[in-house]
């Protein structure tokens, strides 16, 4: 059973990925944090994302490249170590592809496998996510479906959680604190 689930949302660039650094550190307590990679390089404007990301955690943090399948990621961590999942935005987005996916599969799939084995990881699990509901609804049908996706991970996700937190102008609004 996780030590404690903390799930942290926000827009781009509101300080989410800076907060999910430092909960995790704080959580740790002196252990060990291993980051979970979802960006895939090859894009200019991402890769200067990663390097900013890789230049603000400590370097002695290992870095693990999440490919589709989450849940093995997570079940082959050692111990009780703290874990940073930054993030699952982009972990959902390679899951759906070009044409608009079956929701309803990768939620009872994937994401299920993903949220069990975060509870069963005995360290701290903190996941960091893009809040892209909030705008307008978005005009051609994978996009739809994506926000629609992305906003029932984090319904599950703050299901299971025992913080979560909102961040605006790098400021996090706590939602809950259990």
């Amino acid at each position: 059973m996780s030590d404690r689930i903390v799930l942290v949302l926000g827009g781009t660039r509101s300080g989410k990925s800076r907060f999910g650094q430092t909960r995790a550190v704080a959580l740790a307590a002196g252990r060990s944090v291993t980051y979970l990679a979802t960006a895939w390089p090859g894009d200019p404007e991402l890769d200067e994302r990663i390097a900013g990301h890789r230049a603000a955690r400590p370097a002695d943090w290992p870095t693990v490249e999440v490919g589709g399948d989450l849940a093995a990621t997570i079940r082959a961590l050692p111990g009780d170590e703290a874990v940073l999942l930054d993030g699952l935005t982009l972990w959902l987005s390679g899951l759906i592809g070009d044409e608009p996916p079956n929701v309803d599969a990768i939620l009872d799939g994937p994401l299920t496998d993903a949220l069990a084995a975060i509870a069963e990881h005995r360290g701290p699990v903190v996941v960091v996510s893009d809040e892209i509901g909030l705008g307008l609804v978005p005009l051609d049908p994978l996009s739809r479906a994506f926000r629609d996706l992305q906003g029932i991970a984090h319904q599950r996700i703050a299901a299971v959680a025992d913080e979560v937190h909102f961040m605006v102008a790098g400021l996090p609004l706590t939602v809950r604190d259990r």
